[in-house]
C-alpha cells in the first residue's frame, strides 16, 4: 500500500507565497508522473501542474509564470512553488501520482487560502 501525505498549505495574503510538498511511502518501485490538483468549493477538481520522473513539466494556463512544479525523486517528493497568489488560487490541494505497476493515488489534500 502507498500513500501521500501533503503539507505546506494556509492562509496567505494576495501577492504572497506558498511552497506545498507530497511526500509518498510505502512498498513501491518508481513513481512515474506527479501533479497538482486543485478544487475551489463548487467548482470540479482541476489539474494545476504535471511532471514527469525525467522532470519534464506542464501548467494549466492560469498559474503560468507564478506557479513551479519539481520532484525529488531520492525523497519520493514532488513540491509546487505557488508566488504571486491571487484571491482565485484559493483551494484545496490535492497531490496525484501515477506508481509503477500500482496506478494512480491521491494525497488527502491540503487547504490554501488566500485573502486579505
Amino acid at each position: 500500500q502507498v500513500h501521500l501525505v501533503e503539507s505546506g498549505g494556509g492562509l496567505v495574503q494576495p501577492g504572497g507565497s506558498l511552497r506545498l510538498s507530497c511526500v509518498a511511502s510505502g512498498n513501491f518501485f518508481r513513481i512515474n508522473d506527479m501533479a497538482w490538483y486543485r478544487q475551489a468549493p463548487g467548482k470540479q477538481r482541476e489539474l494545476v501542474a504535471t511532471i514527469t520522473f525525467g522532470g519534464s513539466s506542464s501548467y494549466e494556463d492560469s498559474v503560468k509564470g507564478r506557479f513551479t512544479i519539481s520532484r525529488d525523486n531520492v525523497k519520493n517528493t514532488v513540491y509546487l512553488q505557488m508566488n504571486s497568489l491571487k484571491l482565485e488560487d484559493t483551494a484545496v490541494y490535492y497531490c496525484y501520482a501515477v506508481f509503477a505497476m500500482i496506478g494512480g493515488v491521491w494525497g488527502q489534500g491540503t487547504q490554501v487560502t488566500v485573502s486579505s
